[in-house]
């Protein structure tokens, strides 16, 4: 260990914390889509370990884990669409129906696990692409082009997101139904239909995490494999201000915190690693705590629209 270089410490350090920010830019990114129509899933934890575990079933079963992406992404956005019924047609309390959402796929995926597996065993997944030319340019070669193309497809989705939301008449309609349910209800537009769209889409993205986690990072599945990133990504929503670039830059700040404390442990500093652990949630926290103050949530998040009410 003692053999490595400064400035490989630091391409160590930024590269695994672009690569661990994927999972919670996919997971974020989707429910920033389900809060802009003013519904948010705190299931996203749960749906986030079924598509951990279809993804890796899949990947196992079939030898490729492009199919497991795809059932993973399928299977949250089923999850999605019962979250949809269960808040937007039914109406029931979307923080008390999230957390029943979570405990129903923390239970399954824990159930099936056992019941087909039992033990820890490994899959195929994506090993990395090292983008020509580009991945060997000094530093930025290793921190930024030699990562699989879910890493590459997560920062991707960062400028399409901001693009759909803000560029696009369906992204003025999430903004609207968010924000005016009534006036945009006046205005023709269906905003269950909009509410439906954007949860099943924060589903799906949920899924295409916990995807991440099993066939584009680990391959393999554990137990609490996602370890509540699907609670931190609800947090960064916020942090971000829904916004695509806030939520890119508060990914970053996490996973650069969570990277510095692994790198600590591989390095072996001395440095109290129950502390390295924790560091970085109470930077998030304490990040978490300085914008809330600044933030505008939109304005219908979490109330049922019920047209008789305009």
């Amino acid at each position: 260990m003692g053999t490595i270089s400064g400035q490989g410490i630091i391409v160590g350090i930024l590269a695994t914390g672009i690569r661990l920010a994927a999972p919670f830019l996919y997971a974020s990114l989707g429910e920033m889509f389900a809060q802009r129509s003013g519904v948010f899933n705190l299931g996203l934890e749960g749906i986030m370990m079924m598509g951990a575990f279809t993804g890796f079933m899949t990947s196992l079963g079939t030898g490729s884990p492009f199919l497991g992406v795809l059932a993973a992404i399928a299977v949250g956005a089923s999850l999605g669409l019962l979250m949809a019924f269960i808040s937007v047609t039914m109406q029931a309390e979307q923080g008390i129906s999230g957390i029943g959402l979570h405990m129903f796929c923390w239970g399954l995926s824990g159930l099936l696990f056992r019941v087909y597996l039992g033990f820890i065993t490994s899959c195929k997944g994506f090993g990395p692409w090292n983008i020509p030319v580009l991945s060997e340019i000094p530093f930025l070669g290793p921190v930024l082009f030699q990562h699989n193309w879910m890493v590459y497809f997560s920062l991707l989705l960062v400028p399409v997101s901001w693009f759909v939301l803000y560029r696009t008449t369906w992204g003025l309609k999430v903004r609207a139904v968010g924000t005016t349910p009534q006036a945009a209800d006046t205005l023709g537009v269906d905003v269950n239909a909009i509410r439906y769209q954007c949860v099943v889409l924060g589903g799906a993205m949920a899924g295409l995490a916990g995807a991440f986690l099993t066939v584009g990072q680990a391959n393999m599945y554990a137990d609490n494999i996602t370890a509540g990133r699907g609670f931190i990504a609800v947090a960064l929503v916020y942090f971000g201000r829904w916004s695509p670039v806030g939520i890119l830059l508060g990914s970053l700040l996490f996973s650069m915190m969570n990277a510095l404390q692994l790198w600590i442990q591989v390095l072996g500093i001395s440095f109290p690693y129950e502390f390295a652990v924790i560091l970085p949630y109470v930077m998030t926290i304490a990040a978490l705590a300085v914008a809330v103050r600044r933030v505008w949530a939109p304005t219908a998040l979490g109330k049922p629209f019920r047209r008789e009410a305009g």
